[in-house]
């Protein structure tokens, strides 16, 4: 699943392609995604043009002057700006036609990703109403992780996880970054002390900085026929490194089922 610095690479990646251009047609081959695509979003969009690109935890949002194109990418889902002639694929179901010509076009085996429209404000709409603060936006501090924890029994990586405590953090930046900060994934979040929590708030602001940054540097374009993103190969301290050595310490990584989500953690490092 595309996690958020590979949503914030999309959005950053597809900006110049996108912003500023008029809607020619808007085109829906399926509709039935994880929920159905508004019936009348052709006639809405067409004629308008887009006037800026977003991301809020893994959404993307579309602005134009009547309203806003939420996109989520689901499980398999990934965007790619081509010429709009280009022939179309068993798993492109929407698209966006431009007057130049391109057409951002989204390409979904598994359908779980999601369009949606709404003509008021874009943080009020149900599918982001609900989302915690940013981790890259300065209010997820130490402080507020510690006074979000108390009481709670159910481990930390669940907790960083939670989208109405932290806007999207999936599962593997939070291994990645518990691993920087030191603690395990089971521990309880409510036993976590408030210098933990801080250094906690650390390693996500850095583990997802350096993760868009790679991105940003290795992202060769988005206008790619063969359907696939264009997302960095991120290196990785312990997500996916079973019995490979620790990075830090030289300890066999370990694998646990956390939440019905693997986890990978250094135990010997984090504790």
């Amino acid at each position: 699943m595309p996690e958020l610095p590979e949503v914030e690479t999309t959005c950053r990646g597809l900006r110049p392609h996108v912003v500023d251009r008029l809607v020619a047609a808007v085109r829906v081959r399926e509709p039935r995604l994880r929920w159905p695509v508004p019936r009348e979003i052709g006639r809405t969009l067409r004629g308008q043009h887009i006037r800026a690109i977003d991301r809020r935890a893994k959404y993307l949002l579309l602005r134009a002057d009547v309203g806003t194109l939420i996109l989520h990418l689901g499980m398999s889902g990934s965007l790619r700006v081509i010429d709009a002639d280009t022939p179309v694929g068993k798993y492109d179901h929407f698209e966006i036609v431009f007057s130049d010509g391109t057409c951002l076009r989204l390409r979904d085996p598994r359908r779980f990703g999601s369009v949606s429209w709404t003509t008021g404000d874009p943080a009020r709409h149900p599918l982001l109403d609900s989302l915690g603060p940013e981790p890259l936006s300065g209010s997820v501090t130490g402080g507020y992780l510690y006074a979000r924890s108390r009481g709670r029994r159910i481990d930390v990586k669940s907790f960083i996880m939670n989208s109405t405590i932290v806007a999207g953090i999936g599962n593997i930046y939070a291994s990645e970054s518990l691993f920087a900060a030191g603690i395990h994934p089971q521990r309880a979040a409510g036993r976590i002390s408030r210098q933990r929590y801080a250094r906690l708030a650390d390693g996500i602001a850095t583990t997802l900085n350096n993760a868009i940054q790679a991105g940003g540097t290795t992202l060769r374009d988005f206008s790619r026929e063969d359907g696939k993103p264009g997302y960095f190969q991120q290196q990785l301290c312990v997500y996916g490194r079973e019995d490979a050595p620790c990075p830090r310490c030289g300890a066999p990584i370990r694998r646990r089922v956390v939440a019905q989500r693997s986890s990978f953690f250094c135990p010997h490092c984090q504790r």
